[in-house]
């Protein structure tokens, strides 16, 4: 009997013939955590007299509240900040980037199993690896054991064939899948995405699928590592890490989702549920007071390129205002490159260092009583961008970029014609 991805990839790391059901314990290839979840990591490692089990796969991140906006804020900075030194791990300091964005940029590869402290660290998925979230207290276990215990997941294949119509993203298409699924339709599962669709998606869409997968309560998001995958390793000097991985043609796989990509229509998902997706079209004309393209959803080079195209030689709305966060140094130093900051500039964003900024909801955007942001992230519950009396939609960089010029949700496809 074939394995699906996921089965390969547990099987492999454990020693074991890994099935769907079944619990493995496997070493782990790259542990993670940030300035929010991690001092809680680090003060049970402390009480635990334990040191880190592989320091150099190890890696702290200063991204979620950055630069700090509160002296609490600052003292948990510093106290990553030494714990690390002490270590000998990678620190990323403010200004480097978002976790993801940078464990996709630098660090994970086909057949790696990830744990993150965080919930959207499926975005290595993208990659072929076997990346997920966990709480601090797992994350503290998985750091000084060098191992973890995982659940094999079932898998759910969402297989998309077809051509994307002009204007439609990968955010479209996970947010129209969200929408089939549920917030709980796939709940420990693997989401795994095939078909010629697929295929033809740069690594930038599917860092943005993988991203999303945990919004319907998968463990994983999980694409097969081919010539797309091959190309963006080399791109970024370890294509030595690359090996061709994908399920086998008589795998079983839970469920299998048909998925025509000709009939995906660019997607909002309404507040404040992310499974409350709807096409543009539905909320067309609904007033907005900022829009945010950010995070590690969608603030890629690839993203901010869409939006710098729609806002060439335009200006935002009067009555909105924009704010655009770069995920990584290396996106903001490409995007300064190719001019995609000029030009957003020059239609009136605000343009910032890069780190988590208004999708956490601590600082850099958060919201008045009442108003209404259209946001490239990944969540839009009640009070998630600072406000609960605020509403947030989510949406691709293009429709964000359309709906900046107009001041109300607009569909980017007028834009691109």
């Amino acid at each position: 009997m074939g394995r699906t991805i996921a089965e390969k990839i547990l099987s492999k790391k454990a020693g074991v013939e890994a099935k769907a059901g079944e619990i493995v314990i496997a070493p782990i290839d790259l542990v993670f955590t940030h300035d929010v979840s991690g001092p809680l990591s680090i003060r049970l490692i402390k009480e635990s007299g334990r040191r880190l089990a592989n320091p150099r796969a190890t890696l702290f991140f200063l991204d979620h509240c950055t630069p700090s906006p509160r002296a609490e804020l600052s003292n948990d900075q510093m106290f990553l900040r030494d714990f690390a030194k002490e270590q000998g791990s990678p620190l990323y300091e403010i200004g480097d980037g978002i976790c993801h964005q940078i464990t996709g940029e630098e660090w994970a590869s086909p057949g790696d199993i990830i744990c993150g402290g965080d919930s959207h660290s499926t975005t290595g998925g993208a990659l072929c690896a076997f990346s997920t979230g966990m709480g601090s207290t797992d994350i503290a276990m998985a750091m000084v054991l060098g191992k973890t215990w995982l659940r094999v997941p079932e898998t759910f294949l969402v297989k998309v064939n077809g051509q994307f119509p002009r204007g439609v993203y990968g955010k479209d298409l996970i947010l129209h899948v969200i929408g089939l699924l549920g917030a709980d339709g796939a709940t420990y599962k693997s989401l795994e995405f095939g078909g010629d669709a697929v295929k033809t998606m740069s690594m930038s869409q599917r860092l943005t699928v993988a991203n999303m997968a945990v919004e319907a309560g998968a463990k994983v998001g999980l694409f097969p590592s081919d010539d797309v995958t091959k190309e963006y390793l080399k791109a970024q000097g370890r294509g030595d890490r690359y090996q061709s991985l994908c399920s086998d043609p008589d795998a079983v796989f839970e469920r299998v989702i048909e998925i025509d990509a000709r009939k995906i229509a660019p997607m909002v998902a309404k507040p404040h549920k992310v499974d409350n997706s709807a096409r543009v079209s539905e909320v067309e004309g609904t007033k907005i007071h900022q829009v945010f393209i950010g995070s590690c959803t969608n603030a890629r080079l690839e993203d901010l390129a869409v939006a710098a195209g729609i806002l060439n030689g335009k200006k935002v709305h009067r009555e909105t205002r924009l704010i655009v966060v770069p995920a990584s140094r290396t996106v903001y130093l490409g995007a300064i490159d190719k001019g995609y900051i000029s030009t957003l500039v020059k239609a009136g964003a605000a343009v910032e260092s890069p780190n988590c900024a208004a999708c956490a909801g601590v600082h850099m955007g958060i919201l008045g009583d009442g108003e209404v942001c259209l946001s490239t992230t990944n969540r839009n519950f009640k009070g998630r961008m600072g406000n609960p009396k605020s509403f947030v939609y989510l949406a691709s960089p293009a429709t964000a970029a359309a709906s900046a010029i107009t001041g109300e949700i607009t569909n980017p496809q007028k834009f691109l014609l």
